[in-house]
């Protein structure tokens, strides 16, 4: 499945990956207990939060700025992606039979 996204992407011209650096290292997440689907780019910001979570009893209103830091990455990493998959859908309909798309993502939306 991933080879045949790999190569679908390689066509389209478009590069898989996220843009966003891995800031915390392996041994940081492993340290913080960190679970491995949680090992994303956002994970440096995941460790404080879930230290503020824990030092303040799981209170939702005390670590909200933490939260919310996390889960702008979180958005961010996922619009990227949904950008990825129309620019790969959007070069496989153009390249079959030259038609417009429906796209994934609303005009609306800040893309940058």
């Amino acid at each position: 499945m991933e080879a045949a996204a790999a190569a679908a992407a390689a066509a389209a011209g478009v590069q898989l990956g996220s843009s966003k650096p891995q800031i915390a290292t392996q041994e940081e997440m492993a340290e913080a207990r960190v679970p491995l689907a949680y090992r994303d780019q956002c994970a440096h910001l995941l460790i404080p939060l879930n230290k503020c979570r824990v030092s303040e009893f799981y209170l939702p209103w005390k670590c909200e700025p933490e939260r919310h830091a996390y889960e702008k990455c979180q958005y961010e990493l996922v619009m990227e992606r949904m950008l990825q998959m129309q620019r790969i859908r959007e070069a496989q309909e153009a390249k079959v039979k030259g038609g417009a798309s429906i796209g994934l993502i609303p005009a609306t939306a800040k893309l940058a």
